[in-house]
């Protein structure tokens, strides 16, 4: 395993699919949250959103949201719907908040896996955790 570089990489979260995570053996699945699983300007989850957090849940993968966004009523208000906990102010890079989610939802680093955009924050977190990191690019308007 490359320090900085992904275990995975993929184009959007979309691409994140269940059969994918089962063959990896990954039973938790930690996920950024700006610019990976939605867009700054984006206030409710999106549909591929949901649909996507519903596939997971189906096949029995936990999702734990992680994030540094410090704003706790605005996570809660768009985890919610999707019935995803979420850690806010996780001060990525630093490991403890993901290590804490592994610990508080019984897994282990090796059914671990961290989902997010930038190298500085994410990648390093999961490098720090222990834990595989799955890169999925910055995710931007496309007209």
């Amino acid at each position: 395993m490359k320090f900085f570089v992904a275990d995975k990489e993929f184009e959007k979260f979309e691409d994140v699919k269940a059969s994918i995570l089962k063959k990896a053996g990954v039973k938790l699945l930690l996920c950024d949250l700006d610019n990976t699983l939605r867009l700054h300007s984006e206030k409710e989850p999106a549909e591929e959103l949901q649909k996507w957090i519903r596939e997971l849940h189906r096949s029995g993968v936990k999702v734990v949201i992680i994030s540094n966004n410090g704003r706790k009523k605005m996570m809660q208000k768009f985890c919610e719907p999707i019935n995803v906990p979420c850690v806010w102010w996780a001060m990525k890079p630093m490991s403890r908040k993901l290590t804490a989610a592994m610990n508080e939802y019984g897994f282990k680093p090796r059914e671990t896996v961290m989902l997010g955009d930038k190298w500085s924050t994410d990648l390093l977190a999961a490098r720090f955790a222990k834990i595989r990191m799955w890169k999925v690019d910055h995710r931007r308007n496309i007209v």
